[in-house]
Formats: structure tokens, sequence, C-alpha cells
């Protein structure tokens, strides 16, 4: 199988595609619409996405993406994100002044900065890529902020484990194909979809109201723009599934009150590992 994910070979993202399936062949993009391209196309089987992380929030970029391709989600993933100071073999941490890495990993190792004052943070376009880079130029003055598989993938050392905030640091990641070659989970008990209701009052609690009738626990709620409508948006729900036919049901009820319903995926809700 040849899963396409957004960034460099040893990125998390290739972290989750290989927990996902251990066998694939992988293609890393530069842009994520490089990565929903490449599945359309039938260039790789499948993508692995980011679509949430439990501190920065969502990967508003993905949702719009999901919605304007035709693709679904086949199953969701959960990743532990553990980050760790990588340098050139040989070198100790006494030597490091320099640490590169993506703004949002720097930002979670905000407490291992302020432990080591002489050693800068420095923003790189990629958590992986940081790494690729310090190989490269070997300088045992400079380190980077990755994930354990980009150290074993170039040849890092790591200098320190784990030195990001928070342990509670997950990325919740779908696995997506087009619809065509979708394999539907045997047991969904989770869906994705988006909607948009009209710009009136009750309108949007009507719509709601919909998952509360039918006694699911919707988990997630949120609202993006709508490109060249201004201040019109669609709305993107996860909601627990306890009986397949629900889903439908959902559906059914939510096209009585909204202007646009799409199912982004039926499938299993990940547990934490």
């Amino acid at each position: 199988m040849r899963i396409a994910i957004q960034g460099e070979l040893g990125s998390f993202s290739h972290e989750a595609a290989l927990k996902a399936r251990p066998e694939a062949t992988l293609l890393p993009c530069a842009f994520s619409a490089e990565v929903f391209a490449a599945v359309c196309a039938g260039t790789v089987d499948a993508a692995m996405i980011p679509i949430e992380n439990s501190l920065a929030g969502s990967v508003l970029e993905h949702y719009d993406l999901l919605l304007s391709h035709d693709v679904a989600v086949e199953s969701e993933w959960l990743l532990r994100i553990r980050h760790n100071l990588i340098g050139v073999p040989g070198v100790t941490l006494d030597r490091i002044r320099q640490a590169y890495s993506h703004p949002v990993a720097l930002a979670q190792c905000r407490h291992f900065f302020r432990e080591h004052p002489a050693i800068e943070a420095a923003a790189f376009y990629d958590t992986a890529g940081s790494v690729k880079q310090l190989m490269e130029l070997r300088d045992p003055g400079v380190a980077a902020i990755a994930s354990a598989q980009a150290a074993s993938h170039y040849g890092g050392e790591i200098l320190q484990a784990g030195i990001e905030d928070n342990a509670e640091n997950y990325t919740r990641f779908f696995f997506i194909r087009t619809r065509q070659r979708m394999e539907p989970a045997p047991q969904p008990d989770k869906v994705s979809l988006a909607f948009k209701v009209e710009n009136r009052p009750g309108s949007l609690v009507e719509a709601l109201q919909v998952f509360a009738g039918l006694g699911t626990n919707v988990t997630r709620l949120e609202s993006r723009p709508v490109p060249g409508r201004p201040w019109e948006y669609v709305f993107y729900a996860d909601y627990q599934l306890e009986e397949p036919r629900t889903a439908d049901v959902a559906l059914e009820m939510l096209a009585k009150h909204c202007s646009m319903v799409r199912e982004l995926g039926r499938y299993g809700a990940a547990t934490r590992a």
C-alpha cells in the first residue's frame, strides 16, 4: 500500500501511517493539497492526515480539503506526541545553542527552553525536516526537536527525550481514501460530517436537536467560513454512533434543516495507547 503524508519522512504523520499500515510505502508531499490530489488521482492508495491536536487544536486546512475532495475517512488514529531534542551523533547537550522545529512543536516545549536559556528556539517548516537539515549540515551547535522516528530515519542522536510540556499531548489522524476504494468499518461507532444551515434565528439549534432527538452524543463541533461567501459558515461535527442505521436517519433528518449535509466518514473511534 502507498500512503501519502504531508511533510518529510520521519514526521509524526509518518509514524501514524506506519501504526496503521506497518508494511506501507510512504509518499511525502510538501503541501496538504498535494496529499489530497495524490489520493484522488490514484497515485497513492490512501493518506494519513492530522486533523486535531489535543493542545494546539484543529488543522483547519484539512477540514476544508476533506469537504472539497471526493474522499472519506476510513479510520481514526491517535498518536501520543513525544518531542525529543536531537543532535548529530557524538554531540553533548551543553554544546547546543539553537534548536530548530515547527513553531507548534517549539511552543509545546516552553519548559525545556526555560530550563535551558542558552538554547535559542528557531522556527522551521517541519519537525522531521529540521532533523533532515541537521544531518545534512552536521553543525554540533545545532539541534532539532522531532519524533524518535525522525531521529532513526535520518541517523540523528536523541540528546534528551520527552521534552514536551504536557504528557497529555495527542494528535488525532484521519486515514482517508477515495469513496470508491473505501473499506467500511465493520462496527463503526463514530461519524464525522459537515453541514450548512440557513442564516436565520434558531437554524443551528434545529440541526443540533436532530442529534439530541436520536440520543447521540456530539463530541465535537466547529465552524469554518465558506470561501468567497463572507459571513457564511460550514459546521463540522463528530458524533458517537450506537446503531449503524442511526447515521442514515441523522442524514435524512438533517437534510430537512440544512442547505448542505455531507458525511465525511463512519469509522471506529480510536483509543489512546
